[in-house]
């Protein structure tokens, strides 16, 4: 088992369970340590906020505390007994719940399924008889199926004794209602440059351009290790510059760039440009209501955002484009379209778009 794949784990990146600090999230850390602090520890909590921003690694500090009994802090020093148990996955009191794999098909599922939710009735038959607390982490909720969720509801609803769940989740809103009404929320907040820089250091994926990977990242240190593992920085630069040629795409470039993501192995390099797509866009459609970012994520943008959104009403057309290309984008990969096709049809429409809104400035001129 230890060979296989981790749905859970982001590559290049220590596991959750085995990083040691987590940066930037102070008041979640200190709610949960006030609850247990007054006695008032719910058998639920959902750990929610976007992805990358330390949930899990605060889920399996939380674990920690309570299979220790407890504490000032949420603090264990790794020799601690529990501390090596749970590193090893051994730990008799903590229930695991993810995306188990697929002997048959040799993969990862792609969702939770009800007979892995069915599983924790048996671990809490065995495990009540130590007498000490019980942790469930479930990593994440999100990737449930409806059988699998109305299962872990019924769990929340009649939780035994000693027990506590901790559910990871990205998207919320996306859960049961009746799921999110049984538990307390944790809300996490993306990271700024500091401690971005801070944690990517702690994960063995330093950097000397901190302040633009928190920017292109939006705060996640999951992707921002992803953003370095694949060079997504000059990625996204070379999005950039290719853009910079509309209205009048420069179409060899964009068809070697949709090239680039397909094939064999291309895979994460294809979900890396549809992301920094999906970001290009949305930082558009901000620009021509609140003008440029801040802080530019590739040399000249700024100057490229302003140009092509100069005004709100330019900004709704990008907004629109952002929302359609990305029900584009979902739908192709779940019908597993041609990723070059793919990504050359949506760089075309943008071409259109940017016509459209820079028509009045070259007839103008």
């Amino acid at each position: 088992m230890t060979d296989l794949p981790e749905p859970d784990r982001v590559e290049g990146a220590p596991h959750p369970r085995e990083t040691r600090t987590l940066l930037g999230q102070d008041a979640a850390q200190a709610a949960f340590l006030e609850a247990a602090a007054q006695g008032r520890l719910h058998h639920g909590w959902l750990i929610t906020g976007p992805r990358g921003v330390g949930k899990a690694t605060l889920a399996w500090r939380i674990a920690r505390y309570l299979l220790a009994g407890g504490g000032m802090s949420l603090d264990l020093a790794p020799d601690h007994p529990v501390a090596r148990r749970v590193a090893a996955l051994s730990e008799p009191g903590l229930f695991l719940l993810r995306r188990a794999w697929d002997e048959e098909r040799k993969k990862l599922k792609t969702v939770i399924t009800v007979d892995e939710v069915r599983r924790l009735k048996g671990f809490f038959s065995l495990s009540a008889a130590d007498g000490g607390h019980r942790v469930v982490i479930v990593d994440s909720a999100d990737e449930m199926n409806v059988n699998a969720a109305n299962a872990l509801l019924k769990v929340l609803e009649e939780p035994p004794e000693g027990a506590t769940m901790l559910l990871v989740s990205h998207q919320p809103s996306r859960l049961l209602p009746t799921i999110r009404s049984r538990c307390r929320e944790l809300r996490l907040g993306t990271l700024n440059a500091v401690d971005m820089a801070a944690a990517l250091q702690a994960a063995g994926a330093a950097t000397d351009a901190p302040d633009l990977l928190a920017e292109l990242a939006r705060g996640s240190v999951g992707e921002a290790i992803r953003l370095t593992n694949l060079d997504g920085l000059a990625l996204y630069a070379a999005l950039v510059d290719l853009f910079a040629t509309l209205p009048r795409l420069d179409r060899q470039r964009a068809l070697a760039l949709a090239e680039s993501a397909s094939g064999k192995g291309a895979e994460p390099r294809f979900d890396l440009l549809l992301t920094l797509f999906d970001l290009f866009l949305a930082r558009l459609a901000r620009t021509g209501v609140a003008g440029p970012p801040r802080v530019e994520a590739a040399p000249g943008e700024a100057e490229l955002l302003a140009r092509l959104s100069p005004d709100a009403a330019a900004a709704r057309r990008w907004a629109d484009l952002h929302q359609t290309l990305g029900a584009r984008a979902r739908h192709g990969r779940a019908v597993n379209l041609d990723p070059s096709a793919l990504l050359l049809d949506m760089v075309l429409r943008v071409d259109e778009t940017a016509a459209l809104v820079t028509a009045p400035a070259r007839l103008g001129a």
